[in-house]
């Protein structure tokens, strides 16, 4: 899912435990699937960051040159005003968005 196109609120809400727990049971998996997916969604928004102000970084030694660019100060605030990872993750697993499996009930099934 791109996390640009999200319908995630961009403040903390409260959520109900009940419907974090209606897809697995229990509310401690529920939240590890929804940390993992969270650093997953992470990962990718800073990976993405790096890439775009990469695009304006010199390559020079000299403090005495460091000045602050338009385009780079856009690129961070628009960054900073999207929703947090965890607040994406948190949507996507409430929305059914998210795959995840647990071997070890896998495995107590096949037993």
């Amino acid at each position: 899912m791109d996390y640009k196109k999200t319908s995630a609120p961009a403040d903390t809400v409260t959520r109900n435990v009940a419907e974090l727990t209606k897809e697995t049971g229990n509310i401690y998996e529920s939240v590890v699937i929804i940390g993992k997916r969270a650093n997953q969604l992470n990962l990718e928004m800073k990976d993405d960051l790096t890439k775009k102000l990469a695009e304006f970084a010199t390559h020079t030694d000299s403090l005495d040159e460091v000045f602050e660019n338009r385009e780079q100060i856009e690129i961070s605030r628009y960054y900073e005003r999207l929703p947090k990872p965890t607040l994406i993750a948190t949507q996507e697993f409430l929305e059914d968005k998210v795959y995840f499996r647990n071997p070890a009930k896998e495995k107590e099934q096949i037993q």
